[in-house]
């Protein structure tokens, strides 16, 4: 791993494709063709029943040396089952509350996503129009043009970030010490100066929070408000979201009930002892810095599939994956899709190997990983938060065995 993937290891940019991986690899990801525009039309693939001893040993064993607590919530037609395990404050004992709030990381992206959707609805926005149109001089001089869609669909090929020891070195003793340092979404977006392309926009698929940091820029330049007035606005005013919001650039805490967030950190003797960063900046902003609670994912995502938040030009968007492939991502690497692309406008879409085709997000900040998927029925919604003590991805297996007793049977990528 070279520096610049260490550096931003512990940041939503790179976590959350771990996350993406290990999903995809419970349920594995879709064939290389390319999903129709169109809201998809439920499979007729029977869901497998809930089995609560199944799902009590899916987030079972906790704490462990990995994970402190987990949270798992799932809904719909076809059942519905709730459970916590584990700890959510390792000083008092206190257990893991079952609607708390946590750090969603990179599931902001669907927030985000679902913005950028109703401004090219309202005519505001052109999918197919360069962002730096709209943007001059916010992006590095020398890339070529790329547009809003390749932003939102992961296609634009931006250039992976430049190594700065401003933001670290990607370890759990850096991030501890430094978890209240902020930075701005230009400042980030500067970070590709002088960096090469991943391809040329369009050519293939790569999942990289910089496509997301300037989708936000794009959103506030557009309507003249913060990414914030704009979510709050248009999403979760209306959805009665109130447990959902952006935090200020300043405002570190996150609100009660909730699970502490921890990272194992290496002593000057060599020992390791956990470190409390459940505040911590909140600087991933629209690429993965939203705050929000299980019930209110779930409502979310039902208003968005239902198509209370989109019309349905735009909610096509969200079930359409570009016939690419994926490029050097950890994500989208199975045995069923042969590397091709599988993220769409804002959502990720895999398939169990009994049929069963699911669309979500997952998203990682240090001490939280969480995830939320549905099938297009909603006949099935999931939502599950757990508390990595560490950032090298072990908490995967957690994530493997919810999906398999939430969706169906395991296909592991060779």
């Amino acid at each position: 791993m070279n520096s610049t993937a260490r550096r931003t290891r512990w940041s939503t940019m790179a976590a959350a494709g771990a996350v993406l991986a290990a999903l995809a690899v419970s349920v594995a990801a879709p064939a290389s063709a390319a999903i129709p525009a169109a809201a998809p039309a439920a499979t007729g693939t029977p869901l497998p029943a809930l089995d609560p001893a199944q799902l009590r040993a899916a987030i079972g064993g906790l704490p462990s040396a990995d994970v402190t607590g987990a949270l798992l919530r799932i809904t719909g037609s076809a059942g519905h089952w709730s459970g916590t395990s584990g700890v959510g404050d390792l000083e008092t004992g206190q257990g893991v509350p079952r609607n708390g709030h946590f750090r969603i990381g990179s599931i902001s992206k669907v927030f985000t996503a679902t913005v950028v959707l109703q401004l090219a609805a309202e005519h505001r926005i052109d999918l197919d129009t360069p962002v730096q149109h709209y943007l001059p001089g916010v992006l590095p001089a020398e890339l070529p043009p790329v547009t809003v869609g390749q932003l939102l669909n992961h296609t634009s090929g931006l250039p992976r970030a430049a190594d700065n020891p401003d933001f670290g070195d990607g370890s759990p003793e850096w991030f501890a010490a430094n978890r209240l340092k902020s930075f701005t979404p230009q400042q980030v977006i500067d970070l590709m100066a002088g960096q090469p392309m991943q391809f040329a926009p369009g050519t293939a698929q790569q999942y990289n929070g910089m496509n997301y940091y300037v989708a936000g820029v794009l959103i506030e330049k557009i309507t003249g408000h913060t990414f914030a007035h704009e979510v709050q606005s248009r999403i979760t005013r209306p959805l009665g979201l109130h447990d959902t919001y952006v935090p200020d650039e300043d405002d570190p805490t996150l609100p009660g009930p909730h699970s502490h967030g921890y990272l194992m950190v290496k002593s000057a003797d060599g020992t390791r002892h956990p470190v409390d960063v459940t505040e911590q900046s909140p600087w991933p902003w629209a690429e993965g810095g939203m705050i929000s609670t299980p019930a209110d994912l779930d409502r979310f995502m039902t208003a968005l599939f239902r198509g209370r938040l989109l019309a349905p030009a735009q909610r096509a968007e969200l079930f359409t994956v570009p016939d690419v492939p994926s490029y050097h991502s950890s994500q989208c690497r199975t045995q069923m899709d042969a590397g091709r692309a599988c993220m769409t406008m804002g959502l990720m879409r895999v398939e169990a190997s009994n049929g069963v085709v699911v669309w979500g997000k997952t998203g990682s900040r240090p001490g939280y990983t969480s995830g939320v998927f549905a099938t297009s029925d909603l006949s099935r919604k999931i939502v599950y938060s757990l508390n990595p003590d560490n950032l090298d991805g072990t908490e995967m297996r957690y994530i493997q065995q919810i999906a398999a007793a939430s969706f169906g049977t395991l296909v592991p990528a060779s």
